[in-house]
């Protein structure tokens, strides 16, 4: 086995819940702030750790905000994407679904497509891991500004747009007003992923099915209700969660279980993510060591939830048959 490096960082990994911009790396982060100016506010490792600290989910926003800070013009956007495709790819992550949020950069004179573009190209400049793009349409700025950005996701498909999200304040914009922008997206080929039940109750993911979701990311408050926790297994819907982040923002309070096990245990389907490895200092490996020693998930359980995860992303059949035998094809996926 690679010094320093467990089973965990060598099994072969699918990520379907993960922030592009909370992807960067801290090292990458820290060139780009200094690249803009920002060597006297972080200048070193040391001071960009203290800065990203927080301690609820309040704060967590305030460390998101600041790292977008630093992302300014479409170098800033491939340098970031390089070094996240680059972090992946060390930790065996052979596929990615990474959520981007174009609108979030408007203000900057960057449309979506200059976003991609620029995101693609620094993807495009480590091979090892294939990522797909998933368009956050930010629920803060509104239903009618999701449209336009649906409208805008659907014209990049050619740049490995597979879906649209929506991430933001979830308990101040419920799911339901952005169901005309889910429409379109899926008329126009796009999938639909929709954050509900991280900070929210049941009612937020019962409003996400509603609107039209697909996936559910985060969906941990489903555990609240039993009735629901039996609609989603019933219906085989995936729930992306993320344990590591739920515990780091509150949304799963300290000194409580996290729900994973629960979830598990009611028969839904699950798949692991790391949302925003720079941020909660976690990456896939990590989540899968909190499964396996949090909630009793032997090996081959870990890899079931891989398998899971390659049946759950959004590819055709071919591509996900040739993902499972690049996996299974891997030796960590038969190390006992």
């Amino acid at each position: 086995m690679d010094a320093g490096r467990d089973w965990f960082d060598l099994l072969p990994k699918v990520d379907l819940h993960v922030h592009l911009e909370g992807a960067i790396p801290a090292a990458t982060l820290l060139m780009l702030a200094h690249r803009h100016g920002g060597a006297a506010e972080v200048p070193d490792a040391a001071a960009l750790a203290r800065r990203l600290a927080f301690r609820d989910f309040s704060g967590f926003l305030t460390a998101w905000h600041w790292l977008h800070r630093w992302l300014r013009n479409a170098d800033d956007l491939a340098d970031a994407a390089e070094g996240a495709a680059r972090s992946w790819a060390a930790g065996n992550v052979r596929y990615v679904e990474a959520h981007c949020s174009p609108i979030d950069l408007a203000g900057l004179g960057l449309n979506a497509g200059t976003v991609v573009t620029a995101f693609r190209r620094g993807l495009d400049r480590v091979p090892a891991v294939r990522v797909a793009l998933i368009v956050d349409l930010v629920r803060n700025y509104g239903p009618e500004a999701a449209l336009r950005s649906a409208a805008e996701a659907a014209e990049l498909r050619g740049l490995g747009v597979v879906a649209v999200g929506l991430g933001g304040d979830e308990r101040a914009h419920p799911p339901e007003p952005f169901a005309p922008a889910f429409a379109l997206a899926r008329a126009r080929g796009l999938h639909v992923t929709v954050h509900a039940g991280e900070t929210a109750g049941p009612a937020s993911i019962r409003g996400a099915l509603a609107a039209g979701a697909e996936r559910i990311g985060h969906g941990i408050h489903a555990v609240q209700d039993d009735l629901l926790l039996a609609e989603l297994a019933a219906r085989r819907i995936v729930l992306e969660v993320c344990p590591t982040s739920n515990r780091r923002t509150g949304a799963v309070r300290q000194g409580t279980t996290h729900p994973l096990g629960r979830l598990l245990g009611a028969g839904c389907r699950v798949v692991l993510g790391s949302d925003d490895p720079v941020l909660f200092s976690a990456d896939l490996a990590q989540e899968l060591r909190v499964a396996a020693f949090e909630h009793g998930c032997d090996r081959r359980r870990l890899r079931e939830l891989q398998d899971d995860a390659v049946a759950a992303a959004f590819l055709d059949q071919s591509a996900q048959a040739a993902l499972r035998a690049a996996l299974h094809a891997d030796p960590a996926w038969t190390t006992t």
